[in-house]
């Protein structure tokens, strides 16, 4: 596990003798979050990759359970398979079988679990572009989860005839049952209840999510909760954000940087990136999610 304070590496404090001294990193991380007036998460694909879904790969559960896909389209992952045109029995076998394998678990990851154990009793919002719907499952509040780039346990019409969203799970799980060869019966394709087209997942480039009224109150109630945290103890929690990400990581380098009490601790296993204008108020963490989690929630460092 390192410890970043700024972009170019990671501070260490150090013993006299030039040793590596056990920084107690994750107690202090733990009464940062105690003394917060008010917790904002972000997250992208670090943390849906720390939980095991990787939408970049091909992996071993991509080439399993998505394998005649990538045999008869030369799929190569998850984000692969939404770009290739499909006919649309064939595009909702594929993201039927997504839904259902990651967007639908039986339990909340360890991860999520602490994550909110962290939060729960505090003001807490949460941005993210991760699509897998698993911050709700693990207790957080519907109306403080802001999914930017939609979510896949949602549809909507392909015809944007409207502009709402519905839950998919139902459909999925008959769509699962019956797909055959790869292609879902078209008496159970999901049909607009306004128009009588086709549906289509609420994700990605494959809809207009941000002209939904969904998106447009989620946008609002995240604005809402920085002007409320205004000037107050509001603590930034990063979770899985490159430093490329314009999108989540951007604004919350620049909150961080206009708050004068903000707090900014950013997480991501290979790469920690913290400007200058930030560092001394912010924490950098490389390493283990899972085991970081657990030691910030127990408040010391073996």
């Amino acid at each position: 596990m390192r410890f970043g304070r700024n972009p170019a590496g990671f501070k260490r404090k150090h013993s006299g003798k030039g040793k590596v001294m056990n920084m107690n990193v994750y107690q202090e991380i733990s009464q940062i979050i105690k003394e917060a007036d008010g917790i904002l998460i972000g997250a992208s694909n670090g943390l849906s990759i720390a939980e095991g879904y990787n939408i970049f790969a091909d992996d071993a559960w991509f080439q399993e359970n998505m394998g005649d896909f990538r045999e008869k389209y030369g799929l190569r992952c998850v984000l692969h398979g939404f770009s290739v045109p499909m006919k649309v029995e064939e595009k909702w076998a594929f993201v039927s079988r997504l839904v259902k394998a990651k967007a639908m678990q039986d339990e909340p990851s360890e991860i999520m679990k602490n994550i909110y154990a962290l939060v729960k009793d505090k003001e807490y919002f949460v941005v993210t572009s991760n699509a897998e719907d698993h911050f709700v499952p693990a207790g957080f509040e519907a109306d403080r989860v802001f999914e930017m780039e939609g979510k896949l346990t949602q549809m909507r019409c392909k015809n944007r005839c409207h502009d709402e969203v519905y839950p998919n799970q139902k459909a999925v799980l008959a769509m699962t049952e019956e797909e055959v060869n790869g292609r879902v019966p078209k008496e159970l394709l999901p049909k607009c209840p306004k128009c009588g087209g086709d549906m289509e997942v609420n994700w990605g480039e494959m809809s207009s999510f941000t002209e939904t009224k969904n998106w447009k109150e989620k946008a609002a109630r995240y604005q809402e909760f920085i002007q409320n945290l205004h000037g107050k103890k509001l603590v930034i929690l990063e979770f899985g954000i490159g430093w490329r990400n314009q999108m989540i990581k951007a604004p919350l380098m620049q909150l961080a940087a206009v708050e004068p009490q903000a707090r900014y601790i950013t997480f991501n296993k290979g790469e920690i990136y913290i400007p200058e204008e930030i560092k001394e108020k912010s924490i950098g963490v490389d390493g283990n999610l899972t085991v970081a989690l657990k030691e910030i929630r127990k408040g010391r460092i073996d």
